[in-house]
């Protein structure tokens, strides 16, 4: 108990420290954050589901594109 009286100035400022620098969070501050960063992902990303449906449009778009191009040939 007295050695922890010698050193508790010390771990007073160890601990005033840490809570200004905020090395430490709360749980709602941790949720916060996380839906910041779910908010980011979908303003910057496309989900799967999405960019495969593009890219089957995409194939679709080709061949037909195919076809009318065979068309055109087939003309000459």
């Amino acid at each position: 108990m007295k050695d922890l009286l010698i050193y508790s100035p010390i771990l007073l400022a160890v601990m005033v420290f840490l809570i200004q620098e905020r090395i430490f969070v709360t749980p709602e501050q941790l949720e916060k954050k996380h839906r910041e960063i779910i908010d980011e992902i979908d303003d910057k990303y496309v989900s799967l589901t999405s960019h495969k449906e593009l890219k089957s449009q995409f194939e679709e778009v080709k061949e037909k594109i195919d076809k009318i191009y065979d068309l055109l040939i087939d003309l000459k």
